[in-house]
């Protein structure tokens, strides 16, 4: 299997996105460890995985507080011996709008608590895997080439996380560390099962060269080979996975 005897830590592994790479880590064969600030949705993720005979251990953990993430890091290098996979898809709470039309205050405080929490989370993998010599850090959005209007700073935050994940690359890279972000231009299951939104979701799945859309599954099986010794020549990049939604 493409992860046997690898420890994942997935920040938001209770979410639709963190769920999707933890069922596929841990079928790959990943000993898959989810952090979260809600115990009940992690516990269905984690169910899901130990149903089909995976590795899942829980925590409740704020990625958003560095004593916190340090320590729950700390212990699960200690129990599992290593840290190979470090995965933070927790919600951006990010602003949408017209920014013309933001709250100052808003605006940096949201993109303050997303420089925040990847800080705090890829600090905490790399002291772990620059000792080992090895591993991977994940990110989930990128950044597209045509901004669109009233996407306040939605956009932005993402473009804020992909220059901390080139900054990080140059700088992990030396130890074998790599940063790899899946890019996917929506997931249509990802939103709500809504009659007003149908055509959102048809939309996005229009603008696609496939035309079909990403599926969580897509995005796990590639996570999956992503953070695998198979795709070891690959960071400091984007992996495309939008259906051709988003061309290069």
């Amino acid at each position: 299997m493409l992860l046997d005897n690898k420890t994942a830590v997935i920040y938001g592994g209770g979410g639709s996105i963190g769920g999707a790479m933890a069922r596929a880590f841990a079928a790959e064969g990943a000993r898959v460890f989810l952090a979260g600030r809600t115990q009940d949705k992690l516990d269905k993720v984690a169910a899901d995985i130990r149903a089909a005979d995976g590795l899942a251990e829980t925590a409740v953990v704020d990625a958003l507080d560095e004593s916190a993430v340090d320590d729950y890091v700390d212990s699960v290098a200690a129990q599992a011996g290593r840290i190979d996979i470090s995965a933070n898809v927790i919600s951006h709470n990010a602003l949408f709008g017209p920014l013309l039309q933001a709250s100052a205050d808003d605006f940096a405080q949201s993109l303050a608590s997303i420089a925040k929490t990847f800080l705090i989370t890829t600090k905490a993998a790399a002291r772990h895997m620059t000792k080992q010599g090895s591993g991977v850090i994940l990110h989930f959005g990128g950044t597209d080439d045509v901004p669109m209007p009233n996407m306040g700073n939605v956009q932005i935050g993402f473009n804020l996380v992909e220059s901390m994940r080139r900054q990080w690359g140059c700088e992990l890279g030396p130890s074998g560390v790599r940063l790899v972000t899946l890019r996917t231009g929506g997931i249509p299951e990802t939103m709500p099962d809504a009659e007003e939104i149908a055509p959102m979701k048809q939309q996005m799945v229009d603008a696609t060269h496939l035309k079909r859309a990403a599926t969580l599954a897509d995005v796990g099986n590639v996570a999956a080979f992503v953070a695998s010794d198979r795709a070891r020549t690959m960071t400091t990049t984007q992996v495309n996975i939008s259906c051709g939604a988003l061309v290069d």
